[in-house]
């Protein structure tokens, strides 16, 4: 059976942090299902505007093997809402993988599921996440965590590796000449 990840999007979402980790799994033959709080058409920092799969109201949580939550000054929205934390928390204690990058960790710590992990972020997320470690990329169990947009690719792949297999990560590697 196919692997699926729901990756949630609000406004302000990083583009880099987004299109980078879903090209990488859809590459690996991974479903990914964007899923924005509206299910209107999000607008990242940058400009570049998404058009969700659905509206993250509409969606089976159930259904999916991992969460994905970019980061980008988004990350607000998603917070303020809550339903982000609500997932994160879902997954996390059903053993399903949760990834954040940026400061979508800030996420996680509203979900309570940073306490006792390891974990990194997005510099400008260290005052509220003073335990983050300074590392590109962080796997803890089910928990993947990443810094940045620079990091994206290095993100995108682990995920890859994680839902798809070492070897199908490999083969998009390869194909991309990473």
């Amino acid at each position: 059976m196919k692997k699926r990840v729901l990756c949630l999007l609000a406004d302000g979402f990083e583009e880099v942090e987004t299109i980078t980790p879903v090209d990488i799994l859809r590459r690996a033959d991974v479903e990914v299902v964007m899923a924005s709080l509206s299910g209107e058409t999000v607008t990242g920092r940058c400009g570049v505007r998404i058009e969700p799969d659905d509206a993250l109201a509409e969606v089976i949580y159930e259904n999916f093997d991992m969460l994905l939550i970019p980061g980008g000054p988004g990350v607000a929205e998603l917070r303020s809402d809550g339903r982000a934390a609500m997932l994160a928390r879902e997954f996390d204690e059903l053993g399903k993988s949760v990834a954040a990058i940026c400061a979508a960790p800030l996420v996680l710590k509203d979900a309570g599921v940073l306490v006792g992990r390891r974990f990194t972020c997005h510099f400008s997320a260290v005052e509220e996440l003073p335990d983050a470690l300074p590392d590109r990329l962080v796997i803890d169990g089910n928990l993947i965590t990443s810094r940045g947009a620079g990091t994206a690719l290095d993100f995108g792949m682990a995920l890859a590796e994680r839902l798809a297999g070492k070897a199908a990560a490999g083969e998009v590697a390869k194909a991309i000449m990473a």
